[in-house]
């Protein structure tokens, strides 16, 4: 695995952190996965992204491939795309929406970290 440490991965790596607010275990459960992820029985398998983005809260910085940087940048986009201009109240009743930020680890609902 290659080693990422550039300065652009580094706040990548903080700016995809602070949007997946998610623990792997929670995000694992609402996947519906096993721990060594496989789908439990149900009507549809996992969202792909979801799993991505459990294989990265499983990895430390230093083995980020290029493939999980991809994946770091599409979820940032996701979640800052669905929550820009978005009162909290508005995403608290948008259960579509939230079932969408949740798939990738972001859950609106919880309260954001402060600095």
């Amino acid at each position: 695995m290659a080693t990422h440490t550039s300065p652009q991965v580094e706040a990548l790596w903080d700016r995809f952190h602070e949007v997946v607010n998610m623990t792997s275990r929670e995000l694992r459960e609402w996947l519906g996965v096993e721990p060594d992820l496989t789908p439990q029985p149900g009507p549809s398998g996992p969202a792909p992204l979801g799993l991505a983005v459990l294989s990265i809260l499983g990895k430390r910085r230093s083995d980020l491939t290029g493939d999980d940087l991809i994946v770091m940048q599409k979820v940032i986009d996701v979640v800052e795309e669905e929550t820009s201009a978005q009162p909290r109240e508005e995403l608290s009743t948008d259960e579509r929406r939230r079932h969408r930020l949740m798939n990738v680890g972001h859950d609106p609902l919880r309260p954001q970290q402060e600095e």
